[in-house]
């Protein structure tokens, strides 16, 4: 079996002052999102977890290394995204993006070494989606923790499942919070 994809998203944001302050260098943050058909049937099914060992390395190709060219500079900070359609299961989603062979070539190709923060879930089609950035190679680094918010106007379709890759080139714009654990004496 192979996807089926209706269009692929790309959307790359560069941000110069932040709360009226000039940055040292723009903050850019890339998404790479691919809509696709949901392979999965309409009817519960067990096993979703064969069809995604099967499609997992295919979707990651088609988003991955795009989102790290797409953002154009090394990655500091990373995550994932599913979004159902409303004839689609949360599960359906999950499936996709939480396997090694999706989330791999994402990894590599950023040059991460840290799970992926995940969103998922089900809507309808322009429902916006929370992503979550951590830094790639070290998920307590507090200053890359930050959200993005993205919106493909007109997906998911009902039976679509929107899947994609977010990166960004630095942590949050003018971070300036204590190391992870400084509060309680475990820096």
């Amino acid at each position: 079996m192979s996807i089926t994809v209706r269009k692929i998203v790309r959307h790359r944001e560069e941000s110069m002052r932040e709360f009226g302050q000039p940055l040292e260098r723009p903050h850019v943050v890339a998404a790479v999102l691919a809509v696709i058909d949901n392979p999965y049937p309409r009817e519960y099914v067990e096993d979703l977890v064969t069809l995604a060992d099967e499609l997992g390395e295919e979707i990651g190709q088609l988003v991955g290394p795009a989102c790290v060219e797409l953002l154009g500079e090394d990655v500091e900070a990373f995550g994932k995204v599913a979004l159902v359609g409303t004839a689609g299961e949360l599960e359906q989603g999950s499936a996709l993006i939480h396997n090694l062979r999706f989330g791999n070539v994402f990894r590599d190709a950023a040059g991460g070494t840290e799970l992926l923060p995940a969103a998922e879930k089900v809507g309808l089609a322009g429902a916006p989606i929370d992503v979550p950035l951590k830094h790639k190679t070290n998920a307590k680094t507090r200053s890359h923790h930050q959200t993005v918010t993205l919106v493909v106007p007109d997906a998911p379709r009902e039976r679509e499942i929107v899947v994609g890759c977010v990166a960004a080139n630095t942590g949050r714009p003018l971070a300036r919070l204590a190391t992870f654990g400084a509060e309680v004496g475990q820096a």
